[in-house]
């Protein structure tokens, strides 16, 4: 079934319940309005048929139906029509009337906005036509005190129901948004930050650094000979590698440290607040805990990391200068033997720590 469909049926599930509930309680409204014009026996059966069994009959309808969704459309205009034809039966009694009325325009507009609400207003009209030509009504100007209180549950309960169900789809409408949100700025491999959501927090970043007198770092991380893991143990080998990393990244990382996947085999890291001495330390231990691990998974499977880390600088005029000192510290990291850490800072170049294999 197409998005369509699910759509539809989605539509045809909510509104059971409040189509049940709504016209259980019209029928209650009616029947107390129509009590005292001694409607026909056939009249009665019609409205407990629409008050009781109607809901039931339409969902069935909308779920067999090709298209539940337009089904439910067209069982929404019968309900307004059947509302006007009851409009007309109860012989226009003011409150009845205006109750049913208005309790099926508020129905209408939430479900499909003014368009439907308009699509409806013509089937309660339509709906009134007949009713006039069956019935023949005279205008009843005034609601007796026992009509009144059984248009009450209807007036009160039915938009609360109503209420709650727009509240719910409201709810879910908001979660979805917040999950493809997420979705489109995560890295599907790692969990990760993706290259677009890690390069607008780096923006984010360098522009706290220029307001404010403090220091920070950020990293980019190489898996060494990425390329032949993957040519050697393949693919899956190669994606758990990935995985290991950004498991190390999330468990040695602080809270107020941003990593993402900046793409392919390298990750990004922001290090807010960190002098680089300190963002030295903590990528070198990262650095020795990585290759710790895959050589735990096999003897011959050996990782290391490159890493190019760069201080703030506040002569540079934008992040990507920023970035670009990482990156020239990561390449010379990678040129000068690999698994090891560099620093950038202020346009110089030094190793810290190097373990060189």
């Amino acid at each position: 079934m197409g998005k369509m469909g699910e759509k539809g049926l989605s539509l045809a599930r909510r509104l059971y319940s409040s189509r049940i509930l709504g016209l259980a309680l019209g029928l209650v409204c009616v029947s107390v309005a129509m009590y005292p014009l001694k409607p026909a026996p056939w009249v009665w059966g019609l409205m407990l048929f629409n008050g009781l069994l109607w809901p039931h009959l339409a969902y069935q309808w909308a779920r067999r139906a090709k298209v539940p969704y337009h089904a439910e459309h067209r069982n929404l205009l019968i309900d307004a029509f059947t509302g006007g034809f009851w409009v007309a039966a109860m012989q226009f009694n003011p409150l009845p009337s205006a109750t049913t009325i208005s309790m099926m325009a508020m129905n209408n507009v939430a479900i499909g906005g003014l368009r439907f609400l308009l699509a409806g207003a013509v089937a309660q009209i339509l709906g009134i036509g007949v009713g006039w030509l069956v019935f023949a009504p005279i205008f009843i100007p005034e609601t007796s005190q026992v009509q009144l209180y059984a248009c009450l549950p209807l007036m009160c309960f039915y938009p609360l129901a109503l209420g709650w169900i727009c509240y719910r789809q409201a709810y879910t409408l908001g979660r979805q948004k917040r999950e493809l949100l997420a979705l489109s700025r995560t890295d599907s491999l790692t969990g990760l930050l993706n290259h677009g959501a890690w390069k607008d927090q780096l923006e984010i970043e360098f522009q706290r650094c220029q307001r404010q007198p403090q220091s920070g770092a950020i990293a980019l991380i190489d898996i060494d000979h990425f390329k032949s893991i993957n040519d050697t143990y393949g693919h899956v080998a190669g994606d758990s590698v990935l995985r290991q990393l950004s498991k190390i990244l999330k468990l040695n990382l602080r809270a107020t440290d941003v990593a993402g996947r900046y793409g392919g085999d390298e990750f990004c890291v922001i290090l807010p607040d960190l002098p680089l001495s300190s963002a030295a330390a903590v990528m070198e231990t990262l650095r020795a805990r990585f290759a710790t691990l895959g050589c735990e998974q096999s003897p011959a499977f050996k990782v290391s990391l490159s890493i190019g880390l760069a201080a703030f600088d506040s002569r540079h005029a934008d992040a990507t200068l920023w970035l670009n000192d990482a990156d020239q510290a990561l390449y010379e990291a990678k040129s000068s033997g690999r698994n090891q850490v560099v620093c950038c800072g202020g346009g110089w170049v030094h190793r810290e720590l190097v373990d060189s294999v």
